[in-house]
């Protein structure tokens, strides 16, 4: 009995040893075929994370998804591999032998050094400037932009746009992807350079969509999962919204802390929001809550550093007297001495309640730690 037992075992663990080698040859006996499938799997799940995390779209637009689901088909995995694998091999016929050294060698290869730079160069300042940008412009304008009077989409104008953002958009291309492109083309098997571009261009839509959930405004800018200067812009504010607390985004504003409380009534938030517009300041971050009959604002307000004691001494002017307002000015803190905060953190604490403990222990734990000097180094 328990021989036979072992025997299944290793029958079960033979075949699947036998299917797991196969899966693995795949990309490798039909990497043409097998990139094509990635690339346009890869477009249509970036297009569905956007619509859905992003967008927060009720209904998917398939007809949109299918638009770019086909652009990652036909583009992203028979022409890009078409340029990649069969172009760049006749090209540099030692691409495959260099990627395959060990780093060590491949530090000694000069002429194997030279043709990987120069593999970036065609794919970074030829390929993607002239062929790639005027292509996904297009199938963005073609799935997502306006129409003509005529009802045709407008080629001319897409074309327009792309020329007057092309320097924007190849810098940001280039902060991302020529860093990916040169390890791609280093380490990288011929047969797996397109599964390794799919799998950053998912990456990037993931941590974009991670960013900006919900962020209606930015959804278009994102479809389709280019890296453009508007999507780069986008990663760069989500990096500096998770770095920085709101009140370190600007050094050239005053910054004040505003709580206001008051008998809850219809209009309280917008009447206080129309007065620091009107003395020019702008709420960057807000709370409310009601608590009883009592109803409490918290507002974080940047204000021009000319305006901001007329702005202080207004809040206890006109219609604002029936609020019980403080104002604090607020400054930058210092970490460590430093004229800058190094990070800014938020703690998620999961636990059984226990009265009157929770909070408590949470403080501690964090004062204990950040009154040792070596944990802010």
């Amino acid at each position: 009995m328990i021989f036979s037992q072992g025997a299944y075992r290793i029958s079960n663990f033979s075949a699947a040893s036998r299917l797991w080698s196969r899966a693995r040859s795949v990309p490798a006996n039909y990497p043409l075929a097998f990139g094509v499938f990635l690339s346009g799997t890869k477009t249509s799940f970036s297009d569905l994370l956007v619509q859905k995390v992003v967008e927060r779209k009720e209904k998917i637009d398939w007809q949109r998804n299918a638009a770019f689901a086909a652009f990652g088909f036909v583009y992203l995995g028979g022409i890009q591999y078409t340029l990649y694998v069969p172009v760049f091999g006749r090209l540099f016929p030692n691409a495959a032998n260099f990627a395959a050294k060990p780093l060590r060698e491949k530090l000694k290869d000069g002429p194997g050094l030279i043709d990987l730079f120069l593999q970036t160069f065609l794919d970074q300042c030829i390929h993607h400037p002239f062929v790639y940008f005027p292509a996904f412009y297009v199938t963005k304008e073609l799935v997502m932009g306006g129409k003509n009077d005529d009802g045709k989409p407008n080629i001319t104008r897409v074309l327009n746009n792309y020329r007057n953002n092309m320097r924007e958009d190849l810098v940001a291309l280039w902060k991302i992807w020529v860093p990916a492109t040169l390890c791609n083309f280093s380490f990288m098997p011929m047969h797996l350079r397109i599964p390794f571009t799919a799998s950053v261009s998912l990456l990037w839509t993931c941590v974009l969509s991670a960013m900006r959930g919900g962020d209606i405004v930015h959804g278009e800018d994102m479809a389709g999962g280019g890296v453009t200067k508007a999507t780069y812009q986008i990663f760069m504010e989500g990096l500096d919204a998770f770095n920085t607390t709101p009140v370190e985004m600007d050094r050239n504003l005053d910054h004040v802390s505003i709580s206001a409380a008051g008998k809850d009534r219809p209009g309280m938030v917008a009447q206080l929001a129309s007065h620091v517009a009107s003395q020019g300041g702008n709420v960057t971050h807000s709370k409310m809550v009601r608590l009883g009959e009592e109803f409490i604002i918290q507002m974080h307000v940047a204000i021009p550093k000319e305006e901001s004691d007329s702005f202080s001494m207004s809040l206890n002017s006109g219609k604002l007297k029936e609020l019980d307002i403080q104002a604090t000015r607020l400054n930058r803190r210092k970490t460590n001495h430093k004229s800058r905060a190094v990070i800014g953190m938020k703690i998620h604490c999961v636990g059984k309640d226990r009265y009157r403990t929770n909070i408590y222990l949470v403080c501690d734990i964090l004062f204990l730690y950040l009154s040792d000097a070596s944990n802010l180094l």
